[in-house]
Parts: C-alpha cells; sequence; structure tokens
C-alpha cells in the first residue's frame, strides 16, 4: 500500500475484518454482513475529500454500478450510505482472488483466458455504452476476479455520458488512447474500445503496451509513445497474427480507425476463438429494451434469458456447448450392394475437445420419415410381394416308371424253352423302387437348389435406390447479425434558421421502437452523441468546413445496424 489505509467506520449491521486497498480518493475494506450473512467490500470515501466534488463523483459513481451491476462482468452493488462521521460509503461484491494486473505481473496469460476475458469484459462495457454510460478508466487493476472465477468490471468513479467530452484527470495514462491527452481532452465509444484492447495486450504481456523493460517509463514518456510510436509486437509465438491485428485496430491513433463499438471488438475476439478451435464465449449484453423470450424456446446454449443479449456466433465448427448435443453429418451409403451396419459417422472438423465416445444410431430404434439426418440403409425391392429370400423353383413333373421288360424268346437249339403262361422272372424287389424313388427326389432338390442360388445372385446384383440429396445445401458460416438490422440510407444536412443543421434520414424497414444513436464527427473525434427516436436531428454547425455525422440505426431488441455518414456544408 502506498499510505496507511484511513480508519474503517463503525457500519450499523456489518463487522470490519480487515483492508483490502487504498486509492486517491477512497479506501476499501472488508466487512462481515451480518443479514444476510456474507462478506462484502466496503468502499469509504476519505475525509479530506468531502469538501471537493469527489463527494458528488462518488454518489455518481454509486447510482452508475447500481443501474449496471446486473451484468454478471460487472461488480454487483448492494447498498450506499453515510457513516457516523459522515463519510460516504458503497457496499459492493466481495471479490477475493487477485485482481487483474496482479495477475498479469505474476505471469501472462494465457491466449485461450485472455480471449475470454476480453469478450466477457467487452459485454460489460457495451452494456454501459447502451445505457449512455462511458467508463473511460478500463485497466487491468479495475478487472476483479469474482469468487468463481468470472472477471468483473468495477470503479466507475470517473465515468461520463457517452455525449459528454472527458477530462483527464483521473485517468491511468498507460491504457488510455491519445485524444486523451489532447487540449482539450477527448473521449467516446471507441475510447474505451482502446483501454479494453489495451488491457489485454497487458494480460498476455504482463506489462502496459507502450512499458518498455529496462528504459525510462514515466508519464511523459509513455505519452510521446501511445502518441507517435506504433504499438510494440507481443513477443508470443502462440499469439495467432489475427489477434495481433484486432490489437493493432481496436488500438489505432486514430479512433475513426477502430473498431466502432465494444461489441464489434468482441464479435473480433470470437472469429479469433473460433479459428484457434477453443470454445467461444458468448457476449452479454443486458439492454432496457430487449423484448422478452418466450420460455418454450429451446436454448441453445450461448443464449442469456429476460434482459441479456447474448449474441452467438454461430455454429462455426466449434467445441458443442455442454447444454447441446453435436451436430453429426451424415455419411453418404455406398454406390452399391446392400448396407448391413450402421454407417461410421465421420469427423466433425476442426473441433477442440472432442468426446472419445463413438456415437452410433440405437440398433433396435427404427428410423422416422420425419428425421432428415439419419442415414438409412439401402433397401432391397422384390418384385414379387411378400416372397422369401429364396424363392423355390416349382418342381418338374416326374418321369413315369417304365413298366418291367420281359426280353423275347430267341429261337434256336440252344435256346431256352419257352416259360408257360404263368411262368417268367420276378419281379424287381421294393427295395430297388425306393432308391429309383430317392433318386428322383434328390436330383428335384439339386434342381430347387441352383435355380434359388441364381435368384439370389440376381437380387444382389441389383442396384439400390439411390439416397435422395439433402433439401439444405452445405453453406459457409455466415455472420448471424449480419441482416438483422437494416442500415440507415439518404442522410442529408442543410442549414436551418437557428444556424445549426438539420440532418433527415430514411429507415428502410422501420419498426416499433426503433431509435437512432447519431453522432457529431469532428477533426479530432467523435464529438457528441445521442440517441433521438425519430430519423432526423439537428446539430451545431462546424466552423470552417463541413458538419459530419455518423447515424446507426438501433432496434428495440438490442441489436444495431453499420454506421452510416452524412455531411452538409
Amino acid at each position: 500500500m502506498s499510505r496507511p489505509p484511513s480508519p474503517p467506520p463503525q457500519l450499523d449491521g456489518f463487522s470490519y475484518v480487515e483492508p483490502l486497498g487504498t486509492g486517491g480518493f477512497a479506501d476499501v475494506f472488508l466487512y462481515e454482513q451480518q443479514m444476510p450473512r456474507r462478506r462484502v467490500a466496503v468502499k469509504v470515501l476519505l475525509a479530506d475529500r468531502l469538501a471537493s466534488g469527489a463527494a458528488q463523483e462518488f454518489s455518481d459513481e454509486a447510482n452508475v454500478m447500481a443501474m449496471l451491476s446486473t451484468h454478471p462482468a460487472i461488480v454487483t452493488i448492494y447498498q450506499t450510505g453515510v457513516a457516523d462521521d459522515g463519510r460516504p460509503y458503497l457496499v459492493m461484491e466481495y471479490c477475493p482472488r487477485p485482481n487483474l494486473q496482479q495477475r498479469a505481473r505474476k505471469e501472462p496469460f494465457s491466449v485461450a483466458e485472455a480471449l475470454r476475458v476480453g469478450v466477457q469484459v467487452a459485454g460489460a462495457v457495451e452494456t454501459a455504452h447502451r445505457a449512455g454510460v462511458l467508463h473511460r478508466d478500463i485497466k487491468p487493476a479495475n478487472i476483479l476476479v469474482t469468487a468463481y472465477n468470472r472477471p468483473a468490471l468495477t470503479d466507475f468513479g470517473i465515468a461520463s455520458t457517452t455525449g459528454a467530452v472527458s477530462e483527464a484527470a483521473g485517468m491511468s495514462i498507460p491504457w488510455s488512447p491519445p485524444e486523451s491527452f489532447r487540449d482539450p481532452p477527448q473521449g467516446g465509444v471507441r475510447s474505451d474500445v482502446y483501454a479494453l484492447a489495451a488491457t489485454i495486450s497487458t494480460l498476455l504481456t504482463g506489462r502496459s503496451p507502450f512499458e518498455k523493460p529496462g528504459q525510462r517509463n514515466s508519464g511523459a514518456d509513455l505519452i510521446s509513445r501511445i502518441e507517435t510510436e506504433p504499438l510494440p509486437p507481443l513477443g508470443r509465438a502462440d499469439v495467432p497474427e489475427s489477434l495481433s491485428r484486432a490489437l493493432e485496430r481496436a488500438m489505432a491513433k486514430n479512433p475513426d480507425d477502430r473498431f466502432p463499438s465494444a461489441v464489434a471488438f468482441a464479435r473480433a475476439l470470437q472469429k479469433i476463438q473460433i479459428e484457434l478451435s477453443h470454445s467461444v464465449t458468448p457476449i452479454d449484453i443486458v439492454d432496457d429494451h430487449q423484448v422478452e423470450r418466450d420460455p418454450e424456446e429451446d436454448d441453445d446454449g450461448l443464449t442469456r434469458v429476460r434482459e441479456v443479449v447474448s449474441i452467438d456466433p454461430g455454429h462455426t465448427a466449434t467445441r458443442p456447448s455442454a447444454t447441446t448435443s453435436p451436430v453429426v453429418p451424415a455419411t453418404p451409403p455406398p454406390a452399391r450392394g446392400p448396407q448391413f451396419d450402421p454407417p461410421v459417422l465421420s469427423e466433425v472438423p476442426e473441433v477442440a475437445e472432442v468426446d472419445a465416445t463413438v456415437v452410433r444410431p440405437p440398433a433396435a430404434t427404427p428410423p422416422q420419415d420425419d428425421d432428415p439426418t439419419r442415414v438409412r440403409p439401402p433397401q432391397v425391392v422384390d418384385p414379387q410381394p411378400a416372397s422369401p429370400a429364396f424363392v423355390a423353383a416349382p418342381a418338374p413333373a416326374a418321369p413315369p416308371v417304365a413298366p418291367a421288360l420281359v426280353p423275347a424268346p430267341v429261337q434256336g437249339p440252344e435256346s431256352a424253352p419257352v416259360p408257360e403262361p404263368g411262368e417268367g422272372p420276378e419281379p424287381a424287389p421294393q427295395a430297388s423302387r425306393r432308391g429309383l424313388l430317392w433318386g428322383l427326389v434328390a436330383v428335384a432338390a439339386i434342381v430347387l437348389l441352383i435355380g434359388g442360388s441364381i435368384l439370389t445372385v440376381n437380387l444382389l446384383n441389383a442396384a439400390p435406390p439411390q439416397a435422395k440429396p439433402s433439401a439444405s445445401p452445405t453453406a459457409d458460416p455466415q455472420d448471424p447479425l449480419s441482416a438483422l438490422t437494416p442500415t440507415p440510407t439518404d442522410v442529408t444536412g442543410a442549414p436551418d434558421a437557428q444556424g445549426g443543421v438539420h440532418f433527415t434520414w430514411t429507415n428502410p424497414k422501420p419498426q416499433t421502437g426503433d431509435r437512432y444513436l447519431v453522432t457529431v464527427v469532428m477533426l479530432s473525434g467523435d464529438g457528441d452523441t445521442k440517441l433521438v427516436d425519430k430519423p432526423e436531428t439537428t446539430v451545431a454547425a462546424q466552423s470552417g468546413g463541413q458538419t459530419c455525422i455518423d447515424v446507426e440505426l438501433r432496434r428495440a431488441d438490442g441489436t444495431a445496424s453499420s454506421k452510416v455518414r452524412g455531411c452538409a456544408k
């Protein structure tokens, strides 16, 4: 600690445990709340700050965090009050793990964890922006870690509205964008995007982006590098080029060259997760205008219900969620011959941590006609209904039994005497007739066997019916938000009688609840931002040139269009 902590106040219903940290405006202590019993962090304003504007900033921070703390990545505010000694205090969620600054200094984060934290915190930042609040001091030390190992953004002490111009006081130089050091300072949504990217860079390297080991790293040195030097490389072989490009864009010197919003930056990080075959982290956004979801709707595992908007990256070759079943593409049947074994399932491409269990369709369950994804073995169609596998050929008629032949008498002196009537050779014994009958039966059986074999061969050589092609062709993965919200068109402006510029535009597909985020474009970066209900607005005219605005359509369900720019002289 840089100084000893101030004396902890006596709070009704709370028991003091120990100090947690000190700051320029307040100290943080660990207390145990009696009812309900739990450990809480209590932030207490310093007594010597009561006479300045810090008390109002402290109250503003309480209101902002109370408004936003329903988000899973923002520290929860339980209550506020004024202690007996006159110092205001905030009772907050206690996060027992070290903050991200302490962790990164000890050991840099893995790429997978840095991406996960980046997406989660980006959802919190986007939620604040949609509520009209800029954080203005995003840095690793202001991201705590809950008992469930989730990041939680805190310290909205210098937050302002998205349309306000920032002041340099209170900002942390190593993670601040170049426009915050101008005279007068500038700030906007893209300034928070810069600070978030600088925070991710710190998690990967263990130091702030423009800090140089072994060299001077004073505030003046850092400001000069932030304003003039390109972003130094991360120096890690396991960081993909796509992540380096995303950080470079988010930390561009010109705010117009950065990602236009925190959610756009988060979606870029999701694509890198997909590229690396990592689990895709959902983007949680709390929006007051989110339409209530039907409780009977199926949950795809990446969706938060009620007021939480979750942006699904799509089903692009990623590890399936724990609450969903993997979709396994079917293997087409072989070209010829019957199939008796279940087909072997093909491997899902680019899947991380695939379960080693081989999934086969149950043998006892016949395939249903309403399941188009099931692979059915080809069926052999018999032209004769209800015929057995082997068809017996009709037995040929048995040949008639020839009568016993009596040799004719041979005349001659040596011939035997002619027998008298009634005399003659003995008839053939009964056993010889049975032998002849069994021989005929054996011949008939052989004929039947040969005929059945020929029929079986013909049936086996018959071409099986061809499987019908799937009705839905395979397509490349698409961005699920690319076509949700149309972009406004025909942004035009003209001077009005009061000396301002009146702009109008067209909503291609208007819906109930549509609003428009209008940002005045200035040479030094984004200017004032406001939310209007109609496709028109009036802004102050810019001196010495054109007056330009960026217009973005905001739906009632929380989705937003791309920005479109219009200018007028």
